[in-house]
């Protein structure tokens, strides 16, 4: 096992696995959060190998690690590997949080909770009886399509380059008392929505989304899952399209952190303060 940083003994034990890891912000994260709460951990980074996954996790617990959060491209083997979950990861066929418990590894999914408090609680954005437009049906939609619906929105769709992708994940929800369709972007003619979230990974591909004219109402909201020094792409086409509100996924980072901290530790961080200082290193 490759853990990119030095272990400072005496300290429970964190980590995040992914592949790549260089640039997670999760260890200053957890850090900030540690000495906000008076916490006693040391938390790493574990550069993850695709046929070695399962070992990895399994040596880190072995060896007395207490817990893990899962990035890219893991979330899926983190969730197959567990011993229990959650009803959110089951729902996200994914985690991202690992911790054992009794013996067992049990996995979490908090990134559906991380993007809800930030729209709720640092954004003042609230979901019920507002329209949805998810775009992207992979990991990252399932992970918080759960949350978003529990929020009691008057609809949600999703909208995917291969359609057949969201009608199947829009087919999950048909018991839910929330309207869930699915479709292609070509679907989105004529349609208008309050909330836009991008769940694809358009902006790392460097591919383009091309939405209709008047998708977005007046003054609607966009949201980026993904977070960058400088506005992504399409941050800055909910600017040039009129939101009233037109962010990043780095709250959401934050916040999904938080809610594995307060798993793992049993209390919850400040996380305004974080996400401050975060932000203020972007720029």
């Amino acid at each position: 096992m490759q853990i990119i940083e030095n272990n400072i003994a005496f300290c429970d034990r964190y980590a995040v696995i992914g592949n790549p890891i260089h640039h997670s912000k999760s260890p200053r994260i957890h850090t900030m959060f540690a000495a906000q709460t008076g916490q006693n951990i040391k938390y790493s980074r574990i550069l993850g190998k695709t046929n070695c996954f399962a070992a990895q996790v399994r040596e880190f617990f072995d060896n007395g690690g207490k817990g893990l959060n899962v990035t890219l491209p893991f979330k899926q083997d983190a969730y197959r590997l567990a011993d229990q979950c959650s009803a959110i990861a089951e729902i996200a066929e994914a985690a991202n949080t690992l911790m054992m418990a009794n013996g067992k590894i049990f996995a979490d999914n908090t990134d559906g909770l991380g993007i809800v408090r930030d729209f709720v609680y640092n954004h003042r954005i609230n979901f019920t009886k507002h329209t949805i437009l998810l775009l992207g049906a992979g990991g990252a939609a399932y992970g918080i399509i759960g949350s978003l619906l529990a929020q009691r929105p008057a609809h949600l769709f999703i909208a995917n380059r291969t359609p057949t992708k969201a009608i199947a994940l829009a087919n999950k929800f048909v018991s839910y008392p929330v309207l869930v369709k699915g479709g292609g972007f070509e679907d989105l003619k004529n349609q208008h929505f309050d909330i836009i979230i991008n769940a694809t990974s358009t902006e790392l591909s460097g591919e383009q989304l091309t939405l209709p004219q008047g998708c977005l109402i007046n003054d609607g909201v966009v949201y980026d899952m993904l977070y960058a020094d400088a506005p992504t792409a399409f941050v800055r086409w909910g600017v040039e399209h009129g939101a009233r509100v037109a962010v990043d996924g780095l709250g959401m980072l934050v916040e999904q952190a938080a809610e594995a901290f307060l798993l793992w530790r049993g209390v919850r961080p400040n996380t305004s303060e974080v996400i401050k200082n975060l932000r203020d290193c972007l720029r």
